[in-house]
């Protein structure tokens, strides 16, 4: 059977410390200009004293029917065997179509590469070694849970069978796999 990788980010738990982001940085090698993954936060929301914030993680959504990979005119946008949208460094022309064709804005141009980059959940590093991606490590609060879809006993699978969740423009048709546990503070 193959692997369906996926991730849930629970919104409740997530504190928007940012320490995601500086893992991702320091295990990618990302430079200082652009970022791979990052927490936004927004509010406050409610009234004093009462005040909370809304925390949203920005990432590729590693979609199942990825619009960046269906206009790469070189074959360099791909998915992986195991669904991970990558990109081959070595077949990119440079065109830009991949990051034009996101629809959720998280493609960017590194600039000491000059390629395209995006979260790949660590793939070549991380993943190659048998280890998690290196947001969900360093997350303080637990706030990320990364694994397999198709192993009906992962926690993946436990969490998106058994709590609310959603995933961000699905009627694009995308099919994205970052799935996100609402806030009880706020809607969707």
């Amino acid at each position: 059977m193959t692997k369906r990788y996926v991730l849930v980010h629970d919104e409740n738990k997530c504190i928007g410390c940012q320490a995601c982001n500086v893992a991702c940085r320091s295990e990618n090698n990302v430079p200082e200009s652009v970022t791979r993954i990052q927490v936004r936060i927004e509010g406050p929301h409610g009234n004093f004293p009462h005040l909370h914030f809304k925390y949203n993680r920005v990432s590729c959504e590693q979609c199942e029917n990825a619009p960046c990979v269906t206009v790469c005119p070189t074959g360099a946008a791909y998915v992986n065997k195991d669904g991970i949208v990558s990109i081959n460094e070595k077949k990119c022309v440079g065109c830009l179509y991949c990051v034009a064709a996101c629809p959720y804005k998280v493609r960017f141009i590194n600039p000491e590469t000059r390629v395209p980059d995006k979260c790949d959940f660590c793939k070549e590093t991380r993943l190659a070694r048998g280890e998690q991606p290196a947001c969900v490590v360093v997350c303080p609060t637990q706030a990320l849970t990364f694994g397999d879809a198709n192993d009906t006993s992962s926690e993946v699978c436990k969490l998106i069978d058994t709590k609310t969740n959603y995933l961000k423009k699905v009627e694009l048709g995308t099919q994205p796999r970052v799935y996100r546990i609402p806030s009880r503070k706020g809607g969707i």
